[in-house]
């Protein structure tokens, strides 16, 4: 019966990072992985998104370069071949994740995993003991039960269809329905944005949902917020969304991304006694403990802050304390992320409403232009930027943007974040000019509302 030092359940970007590193700091280390290594992010999410997102602002980036001074030929673009084009690359990737782990003598086992108890789990037909083991399963699209459900499709099919449709509604006001949205619409298709919630975006600082809102619908996504789908009924014309606020429309194609799921079912965590709420999230403490001693979960199995970059850090993090002889705890705030939405939002730190509540004396900085990339062309997108700061110490505890570059832009400023840095700081930092990111360090008014 083979024993390993650590075995992790799951292959995604965390579950890889924890078992790589463990190896390489001495361990003996086993995976079991049922699908494709990456995970989602690799295989139905982040990588993939990131192309296709790619390929569908090309479109403007061809109505920008006009204004340039270059003349083209009408564009074409083959869906069918761009889709096979992101799945060559997919594989490749595969290729490399399975190099790394076979590079660091991490066992790879190609089947299901289950606990028969706290130190032993049946992988397929091979029962495999360990002292620690690492769960790192993931999550997964969810779609409430209503009528017309079999209908519709998740954000893992979107990758794979066959043809793109004329018409789709998008059906949620969160991160995954917002990049969707600016997708399909960069590829042609006509796009309707169904948001149950007065507002997109909740938990993001609320100017940045609303400068993003009308930034799509000045690009031509509709967008009907405070609306609710009772039943989708399949007809001769298509897809017919009933909703009484929305007037009850046919679509080609029906995208659900009103959230996700954890995925823990079936591994068996009840019968051992690991704790998981009603949601499906395994309760984890500071350490990544469960309520199981030498059991642990990392990433979005345990729905904390659901980022690729997070479950990494993680699982980096457990292999430096357990086989590397470190005593690290993981530094949950200033975590940047970006929605890769059309024009991109990006954000480090608290809200202006989550300062609010925290500090007596908020101080915000504002601005809205409009890029010189677009200066003279007839794309009217605009740039909103925006700083929150603790009056009392002048630490700035907030950064945000909606605009090109957002993600990259916002990445450098987590590190000042990350450092403490203060709006003064910030006054004194020279900028780059031309650009964009020199606004964060050139605003010297304080915006009043």
């Amino acid at each position: 019966m083979p024993h390993y030092d650590l075995f992790v359940i799951g292959g995604g970007s965390g579950g890889v990072a924890c078992a790589r590193t463990s190896a390489a700091l001495g361990a003996k280390v086993g995976l079991a992985e049922v699908d494709r290594l990456g995970g989602t992010c690799v295989n139905r999410g982040c990588v993939p998104k990131k192309l296709l997102v790619y390929a569908s602002h090309v479109a403007e980036d061809i109505c920008n370069a006009e204004s340039l001074g270059w003349s083209s030929k009408k564009a074409t673009f083959n869906w069918a071949e761009f889709r096979d084009g992101v799945q060559a690359e997919l594989r490749r990737l595969n290729g490399i994740y399975d190099g790394l782990l076979e590079k660091f003598n991490v066992h790879v086992y190609q089947d299901a995993a289950r606990f028969l108890d706290a130190k032993t789990v049946l992988v397929g037909s091979q029962t495999i003991t360990a002292d620690r083991f690492m769960i790192a399963t993931g999550g997964s699209p969810f779609v409430p039960e209503f009528p017309g459900r079999e209908h519709v499709i998740v954000s893992d099919d979107a990758f794979l269809l066959e043809k793109l449709p004329r018409k789709i509604a998008i059906i949620g006001g969160g991160y995954i329905a917002q990049e969707f949205a600016g997708i399909f619409h960069g590829l042609g298709v006509e796009v309707t944005l169904v948001v149950r919630s007065a507002r997109l975006l909740r938990g993001f600082d609320a100017d940045l949902a609303e400068h993003l809102r009308a930034e799509q619908v000045k690009k031509g996504i509709i967008i009907l917020c405070a609306s609710h789908v009772n039943k989708i009924e399949k007809t001769a014309e298509g897809l017919r969304v009933i909703c009484k606020e929305c007037d009850s429309k046919t679509y080609d194609q029906i995208l659900f991304a009103t959230g996700r799921r954890p995925n823990s079912n079936g591994l068996g965590l009840h019968d051992i006694g690991v704790k998981v709420n009603s949601a499906g999230a395994i309760a984890v403490d500071e350490r990544m403990r469960t309520s199981i001693e030498n059991i642990y979960a990392i990433g979005d199995v345990t729905d904390r802050i659901n980022l690729t970059p997070v479950a990494i850090h993680e699982g980096r993090i457990f292999a430096a304390n357990h086989f590397g002889g470190e005593d690290r705890i993981m530094d949950y705030t200033n975590i940047p992320t970006t929605i890769f939405s059309q024009p991109p939002l990006a954000t480090v730190g608290l809200t202006e409403a989550q300062a609010r509540e925290r500090y007596d004396d908020v101080v915000i900085y504002k601005s809205v232009f409009r890029p010189m990339k677009y200066s003279l062309g007839r794309i009217e997108e605009r740039t909103l930027m925006k700083l929150v700061v603790d009056g009392r110490t002048d630490r700035v505890v907030g950064v945000h943007m909606v605009g090109t570059d957002a993600g990259e832009i916002i990445q450098g400023f987590a590190v000042a974040l990350k450092a403490g840095a203060t709006k003064t700081q910030f006054d004194r930092t020279v900028g780059v000019h031309p650009s964009s990111a020199e606004e964060f360090v050139t605003m010297r008014e304080p915006f009043i509302q």
